[in-house]
Order: structure tokens, then sequence, then C-alpha cells
């Protein structure tokens, strides 16, 4: 019922006040946003955010992952240890990170200009449109490596030791072993991330709100949702809100869609058995069968 409510609310002028008294305005709630130069640069800021912050937490993730998959003394401590960030609340690390990047008395500005004397003056991180999508960026590759660095493991885990045992043999060294067995044996759990990831990129909200204080200033450095937040619960204009919520649907719509057609993708590998015959092995997922 919300779902149908609020798509019903995107065609309408609404009235907060008077619902009896919203007017049917078709699709001109959709064209204000498509047109507003405010979403233009959100969803920039968006697109920006998710191309950095993707690859950034997958290159980080992986090499955790490799990491915590050899056998190392406290394997098990720093398995803990890189999950932290992940239960941790958006609220606390982006007061944590405000704490960092802060134009008066931050640490980064501190380490830069009274410490290694980089900068003659203090940088305003979090005052700057542009600067600061830089703390913005550090925080979603830092809160996500954990969790894609879980899934990447549980991916490791499952490739035979026979590969690597043969590469070994062959001569192979740790690059080759990682570009010719370890990728493309885990390329289904990269599509995976990479679309989850970009899904979640595009849902950046709270550290936004939190950091930019409502895309401070003049509304440049606003994300999607926290563009849709202020027009819905500042402004009450609960027909663009509506209007911005179903262009950003249908955005991950079509992610998914690509999703489960790279899904379906075979993946081949070469798997000895213990006797040194080599056997070729299928596996497919596949969705809905």
């Amino acid at each position: 019922f919300p779902l149908i409510y609020s798509f019903r609310m995107s065609f309408y002028k609404w009235n907060i006040v008077d619902i009896g008294a919203s007017k049917f305005v078709g699709f001109s709630n959709y064209v204000r946003v498509i047109n507003d130069p405010i979403f233009i640069r959100a969803t920039l800021n968006t697109i920006v955010y998710t191309l950095i912050t993707v690859p950034g937490q997958i290159l980080f993730a992986l090499v955790v992952a490799i990491l915590l998959n050899q056998k190392i003394k406290g394997r098990t401590f720093f398995r803990v240890a890189y999950y932290i960030p992940v239960i941790t609340s958006w609220v606390v690390v982006t007061f944590l990170f405000e704490y960092f990047f802060g134009s008066q008395a931050g640490l980064v500005n501190f380490i830069l200009k009274d410490m290694l004397h980089l900068v003659d003056k203090k940088i305003m991180w979090l005052t700057d449109p542009i600067l600061v999508m830089i703390p913005l960026i550090l925080l979603g590759i830092w809160k996500g490596i954990g969790w894609s660095a879980i899934i990447l493991l549980a991916a490791l885990q499952n490739i035979p030791l026979d590969l690597y045992e043969a590469a070994t043999i062959d001569g192979a060294g740790i690059w080759h072993k990682i570009t010719k067995i370890t990728l493309p044996l885990i390329r289904p759990t990269l599509v995976f991330l990479v679309v989850v990831l970009v899904i979640g990129g595009f849902n950046v909200y709270v550290s936004g709100l939190l950091m930019t204080k409502g895309g401070r200033p003049l509304d440049l450095s606003h994300f999607i949702l926290t563009l849709m937040y202020k027009k819905t619960f500042t402004y009450l204009d609960f027909g663009y809100g509506s209007a911005t919520s179903y262009l950003l649907a249908a955005f991950i719509f079509m992610v998914s869609v690509i999703e489960i057609k790279l899904l379906r993708r075979k993946v081949e590998y070469l798997n000895l058995s213990s006797n040194g015959l080599a056997k070729l092995t299928f596996f497919q997922l596949r969705i809905g069968e």
C-alpha cells in the first residue's frame, strides 16, 4: 500500500494539510525533477561517489580477503576487527569522520598544517561542495571493506587448493595465481558485489545528510536521497520527493536486470582430482530456475 500510495503522490501536487485539495498534474513532477539543476548536481555527486567507492571497496576488500585466507596467527581476531566498522552505526562513524575533517580542531588539518606543514591554512573540508566529497568517499570505502571482504573470503575458500598447488609446480608467482586463478573463479562474486555496491552507492544518505548539513553550501553537496529528504520533509513537496524516489527505483531496477543476466554466465575452471587427472567442471548460478 505505501508503494502504491507514494506512486500516486508522484502525479499530484500534494496538499499535506487538505489531501482532498491535491491537484493531479500528470508527469509534471518528473519533468520538474529531471530539469532541476540541483537534482542534476545531486545525481552527479552520487555518480562520482559510487564510481570511486565501489572500486575502492572491492580493491581493498580483495586484499584483505586474500590476507585473511592465509594461515596467519590471529586470523580470527583480524576477521572480527575488519567487520567492526560494518556493524557500527552510520551516525557514529559519520560524526567520527566529521571530527577528523573539521576545519577548526580537525585531526586531518592538524596533521597537514601543524605537523607536516604541507598547507598554510586550515582546509575547509566540510563546507566546500567539492572537498566534502573526500571525507564522504573515504568513509564509504572504509565502512564497506569488512562486508565485501567477508563475501570475497567465502568465495576464496571455495577455490580448490589443487589449482594453486599445480600452479606452484608450474612456477607461477603470486601475481599469476591471482590473475589466472583467483579472479576468474570469483568472477560471479565480483559481479554480485559490484551490483550490490552500486545500488548501495546510489542510496547513500545518512553520511551525506549529517556531514553536509543538508547539502551546504547552496544545496551543491546533495546526494539524490538527501535532496529527496529535504524537498519532501523541509519544503513539504511530496510530489517532487515521490517522483525522485521512483526515478531512483527505475535505475535500481535496470541494474538488477543486468545483475541477473551477468550471473547466468558460466564459470569454467580446471579441477585437479586426487589422482592427478584433470577434470573439467562447470558451475552456473541460475536465478529463478
